[in-house]
Order: structure tokens, then C-alpha cells, then sequence
């Protein structure tokens, strides 16, 4: 660690909730440590100085809190946690960080947005299923334990996974109102009472073939990206 010049940390954060009948409740820890880990190796084969941080567990599940053992860690927590880290990064000469998200209720925009002008290591967040267009390699769309989640525990920990003939359907009911099934208009879901058992999407198609390519071309892009990052100039970000 001494000898190590490390231009760029990436801290994955995930959340601890259910995902339908079949899935663990760490599913969102484990893939993106996992899938930050796969991306930083590759950048670091490019000589990328990278540096994966232990993995927070925690998410905001404001929305699940009626169901037993999801954790809830507030937004208002998150960025003293996030405070936290950064401090320790940048009295280390750490210039870079990557908030690695992989769970849909963490939003770190407004708290890079709030600290970053507090400090000199340059801050900018990414969400895992956003980098890739899943219609390339997945029927169902859902964004909750459905085929995509659940192909990409079947690669990364297949022995976590139940069999899917125990996984739920992930059907789920839609808002009464227009604006907020067109996306317009926006409002927490409560969990509870948009799905039984907690699945949004149906996993019955998906398999760890699917998986495999889908994570093998997410590493891949994303370890581009960390390599670029790794090299940038943020007073000279603009072309």
C-alpha cells in the first residue's frame, strides 16, 4: 500500500432487502462488489491505479421498511457516511472517487452536488444497470429480481441462487394515476403494496449464460471508464 500510487477508490454501495422468493437479501452487495472488482481489474491490467473499498450494505429502504430484515440507512445518513470516507481519502492523496451504486433507491447526485465544492478529490457516482441497454440480452425488463438480477447472481454465486421453480412471478401493479406511470411525476414505491412477493419482473428466463455476457461487457465498459478517470484532468474535463 505504500509503494501504490493510486489515482482512483471506488466504493460500492448496495442495500440489505428482499428479492422475491429466491434471491439473497445481499443480492445488491454482491454484484457491485463483485462487478466493481471485475472493472477495476481490468483497468488495473491497463495500469490504471485503482483501489475497490469494502462495500457499504446498507441502502435507503424507506419503502421496504414493513418488511422483516430489509435495513434502512436514511439519505441524511448517507452523506455524513460518505463525508466520512472522502475526509480519509483526501488527507491520504487520494484524488479520485467512484460511487459504484447498485441499488435503484440510493441517489448520490444531490450529496456529490453538496460536497464536492468541500473537496479536492473529485467525486461522480455510477448506477451498474444503467450502462448497458438490457433489451440486448434480456426478454423481461422488470428492475427487481427479474431475469436481469437474477442471470447475474446465477453467474457470479449460482450456489446463492434457489431453484426459480421457488421464485415469485414479479408481478406488479401499476400507479392509479397517469403521470406517475409515464414517469413524469415521481413518489417512493411502497413496496408492500405494489408487489407480493417482492420481485418487479418475471426471472423464469433468465439463466447464468445470460449473465455471464451480460457481466462480461458491463466489466468492460466500465473498466474503460475507470481507466479514463483515472487519467483525468477535472480542470480540464471539456472538449
Amino acid at each position: 500500500m505504500r509503494e501504490t500510487r493510486y489515482d482512483l477508490a471506488v466504493l460500492p454501495w448496495g442495500a440489505t432487502e428482499a428479492h422475491n422468493y429466491h434471491l439473497p437479501y445481499g443480492t445488491d452487495n454482491v454484484q457491485c462488489e463483485r462487478l466493481a472488482t471485475e472493472a477495476a481489474r481490468l483497468a488495473w491490467d491497463r495500469g490504471a491505479g485503482i483501489v475497490v473499498l469494502p462495500t457499504i450494505p446498507f441502502g435507503v429502504n424507506t419503502g421496504q421498511a414493513d418488511i422483516r430484515l430489509c435495513v434502512n440507512m436514511n439519505p441524511s445518513t448517507q452523506a455524513l457516511v460518505l463525508r466520512d470516507v472522502v475526509a480519509s481519502l483526501e488527507g491520504q492523496g487520494v484524488p479520485r472517487l467512484v460511487l459504484f451504486n447498485g441499488h435503484g433507491g440510493n441517489d448520490f447526485r444531490q450529496m456529490i452536488r453538496e460536497l464536492q465544492p468541500r473537496t479536492k478529490v473529485f467525486l461522480c457516482t455510477l448506477n451498474w444497470w444503467q450502462v448497458l441497454d438490457p433489451r440486448a440480452y434480456f426478454a423481461d425488463l422488470g428492475d427487481h429480481a427479474g431475469e436481469l438480477e437474477t442471470s447475474v447472481m446465477l453467474h457470479l454465486v449460482p450456489d446463492a441462487v434457489l431453484p426459480l421453480a421457488e421464485a415469485g412471478e414479479g408481478q406488479a401493479k401499476t400507479p392509479r394515476i397517469q403521470a406517475f406511470r409515464e414517469g413524469w411525476a415521481w413518489t417512493p414505491r411502497q413496496w408492500t403494496q405494489v408487489t407480493a412477493d417482492t420481485g418487479i419482473g418475471n426471472p423464469a428466463a433468465a439463466t447464468a449464460e445470460k449473465g455471464a455476457a451480460y457481466v462480461a461487457a458491463l466489466a468492460a465498459r466500465i473498466g474503460e471508464f475507470f481507466v479514463e478517470l483515472a487519467q483525468l484532468d477535472p480542470a480540464n474535463m471539456y472538449e
